[in-house]
Parts: C-alpha cells; sequence; structure tokens
C-alpha cells in the first residue's frame, strides 16, 4: 500500500483502511523489497512489485510538486494530473484536517 500525500500533511490511517482495507506501518526492509527503494527515496512509480496507491486529493492544490526520484537525495517535478496518469491511482481523501 502506497500512500502519496504532501509533506505537510499527515496521512488518517483510518479513512485509508476505510478504502482499502486494515493496513500497517511498513518498515524498512519490507518497504526495500517491494519498492526497490531504500525509505526517504521511494519512488512513485516504477517499483519492484507495483502497489496498490491512493493519491491523496489534497495534492491538487498545487500547480506541481515535487517526487522522490529513488534516492534521498534526488527528486523530479511534475504536476498532480501527472502523477494520477503515470500511477493510474484512484484520487482520495486520506489526510488529517490540518491543525488549526
Amino acid at each position: 500500500m502506497l500512500v502519496i500525500t504532501s509533506g505537510d500533511r499527515r496521512v488518517d490511517e483510518k479513512k485509508v483502511d476505510a478504502l482499502v482495507g486494515k493496513t500497517g506501518r511498513a518498515d524498512a526492509e519490507f518497504v526495500k523489497s517491494r519498492t526497490g527503494f531504500s525509505i526517504g527515496g521511494v519512488s512513485p512509480i516504477a517499483h519492484a512489485q507495483p502497489p496498490v496507491t491512493l493519491i491523496d486529493r489534497e495534492l491538487f492544490r498545487f500547480d506541481e510538486i515535487w517526487a522522490a526520484a529513488g534516492h534521498p537525495h534526488g527528486v523530479f517535478k511534475l504536476r498532480p494530473q501527472d502523477l494520477e496518469q503515470l500511477t493510474g491511482a484512484p484520487v482520495a481523501d486520506v489526510v488529517q484536517p490540518p491543525a488549526a
């Protein structure tokens, strides 16, 4: 399970579970074996084993976004619409409300 959201938001695990079933947190070894990437550089595309993916609808408040490019020090620029097209993932409400 891969949830793509912006860095200023926190994923609401209950919302995700309601959409896809019970999930849990992955450790570094699991992430590396499933995606081919290390934590801190997990790209939203080109995974070793394609995950179930959700894109947070809040990403669409930005004209452009920066995504990890497979290394903790590498990123690439794209639009949220490009991310949706590249992953084929549905857009959903999967984050906690912003802190007041």
